[in-house]
């Protein structure tokens, strides 16, 4: 790193002082409180608002983290779909874990979620694939995700190939499909000025959650 990227990196700065956060503004339960915080989010033209950190540990113990994007969000938990021979997915078949986070710098907020994961059914994942529009279709048929390939030449090839296979409807493929996350922590964060965040945790306590003001 050279010595003005560092003094770049160390000017960089600004104050946090779009909103507040207190307990009286919090919903019982995590799930309506996302929803709320979600279409704040939506209206208030958050640039990729499903847009979510995905974070993972292999069996080796080392974890990694991508962005992969939300598709559901309900009282059982998180939805996402990927490749099921995917680098996470590796991952989480060997650790059923995952940490989640959503980063809106628009209004200085955070959510930040941990919990258990599995696969949904084939069912529900059928679903989801026959929503998508074509090309999405054929890129999960054509990625070997997260495997060396040898020139985008041949992942257009793959690409190709596959659209002759499929004129008409498309089938999900069987490596292809969807996982939930339970979640059994969510922390809402809402930046302040002097670094002094509103930081709220939800733990789950059997039936019900338990709400927690952190410091920051």
């Amino acid at each position: 790193m050279t010595d003005s990227t560092q003094k770049s990196i160390l000017e960089l700065r600004r104050e946090y002082t779009r909103g507040s956060l207190d307990l009286q503004d919090l919903a019982q339960d995590p799930i309506e409180q996302f929803h709320k915080w979600f279409q704040e989010a939506h209206t208030s033209l958050v640039n990729d608002p499903i847009a979510m950190t995905l974070s993972t540990v292999s069996h080796e113990g080392q974890p990694s983290s991508r962005i992969v994007l939300l598709r559901g969000a309900d009282s059982q938990g998180f939805r996402f779909y990927t490749n099921y021979t995917s680098h996470k997915a590796q991952d989480l078949a060997a650790n059923p874990r995952a940490g989640l986070s959503f980063f809106w710098s628009e209004l200085d907020r955070q959510i930040l979620i941990e919990g258990t994961v599995q696969k949904l059914t084939e069912e529900e994942s059928k679903q989801y694939f026959s929503t998508r529009p074509r090309g999405n279709q054929l890129s999960a048929w054509a990625s070997d995700q997260s495997k060396a390939v040898a020139s985008r030449e041949e992942l257009e090839r793959v690409f190709e190939k596959y659209e002759n296979q499929f004129p008409d409807e498309i089938p999900k493929p069987e490596f292809w499909g969807g996982y939930l996350v339970t979640p059994i922590r969510i922390e809402f964060w809402q930046g302040r000025a002097s670094r002094l965040h509103d930081r709220f945790l939800y733990t789950r306590e059997a039936t019900s959650w338990k709400i927690s003001r952190l410091a920051p």
